[in-house]
């Protein structure tokens, strides 16, 4: 006697598992980095000298490609190398890329590099953040500047998580230097934007969308950003004004990346250095550092 077969519907987890699968497949990816590229099928096929039946069949899983093909076409649009691993991974492939702590010794070179940059910066302030906005390295102009508005130990245990203060938490807190920025509420916008704007540049960061989500979730922020996002900029560059009893300190800042990396943590860190942005500035940011070099108080 034949057995009979009675089909049962899936689990929610096994649901949830073959959903987890499909998103996380190569070709759902493939297919997502074109759409945040506005490129068809065809644009993206015409650039990476392929044709468009194969780029087709990639993303419906119908061709496996090879670890070649892979980076091919992670480079033509222009994948960060973080998410260049992702695919490579969904793809049956070993990643390629490291991640390599600033601390390492193969990172002395950059390191190097990265303390020049610091220090003729002085006495301006510059600091290197990564991709979350994390305060990895500061210039003793920067290390002065916040000292001004924040207490270097509340500085550390108000901001200060996993070992890393966040400049965005230090920004948006009533704690931190908020209180002090005359042109917060610019300046937020501005800072609310760029945060929003970068976690919806990749696939998968989530961590860049949670701490959008923690910016947001500070008094008054949330009916900022309704504000922001339907707002346009448009000075040439934002000055951030500080004030502190009479003390007025008027900065503007340009951030640079480091040029053609193969590490993860390169691409990533930014550089960024802060200048006067006018003659009162100079001449008030003059006297503190005359002030701290005779061993004084600000």
């Amino acid at each position: 006697m034949l057995n009979s077969h009675t089909s049962t519907p899936l689990s929610n987890n096994t649901s949830a598992a073959l959903s987890s699968r499909k998103a996380n497949s190569f070709g759902t990816m493939l297919k997502q980095w074109r759409d945040r590229r506005s490129l068809s099928q065809l644009d993206l096929a015409l650039s990476s000298q392929v044709s468009q039946r194969h780029i087709s069949f990639l993303e419906s899983g119908r061709a496996k490609p090879s670890q070649e093909m892979v980076l091919q076409l992670a480079t033509v649009l222009e994948v960060p190398l973080r998410h260049q691993n992702l695919m490579l991974s969904a793809a049956g492939f070993t990643p390629i890329h490291t991640e390599t702590d600033l601390s390492a010794p193969e990172m002395t070179l950059i390191s190097k590099a990265i303390d020049f940059m610091l220090r003729q910066q002085e006495p301006y302030p510059a600091i290197i953040i990564d991709r979350y906005w994390n305060l990895l390295l500061a210039n003793k102009g920067a290390t002065q500047l916040l000292s001004i508005f924040i207490d270097p130990e509340k500085l550390q245990n108000l901001f200060c998580i996993d070992g890393k203060i966040n400049l965005m938490r230090v920004t948006f807190d009533p704690q931190g230097i908020r209180p002090f920025i005359v042109n917060w509420e610019e300046l937020a916008s501005h800072l609310l934007q760029r945060v929003h704007r970068e976690a919806n540049s990749s696939i998968e960061c989530e961590q860049s969308a949670l701490l959008f989500n923690e910016l947001i979730s500070y008094p008054d922020v949330s009916e900022l950003w309704q504000i922001s996002s339907r707002s346009a900029q448009n000075d040439l560059i934002l000055t951030t004004h500080f004030k502190h009893k009479d003390l007025n300190l008027r900065f503007f800042s340009t951030i640079a990346t480091l040029g053609t990396p193969y590490d993860i943590t390169l691409q990533e860190i930014r550089v960024e250095c802060i200048f006067p942005a006018d003659e009162e500035t100079e001449h008030n940011w003059s006297q503190i550092i005359a002030l701290d070099a005779s061993g004084g108080s600000h």
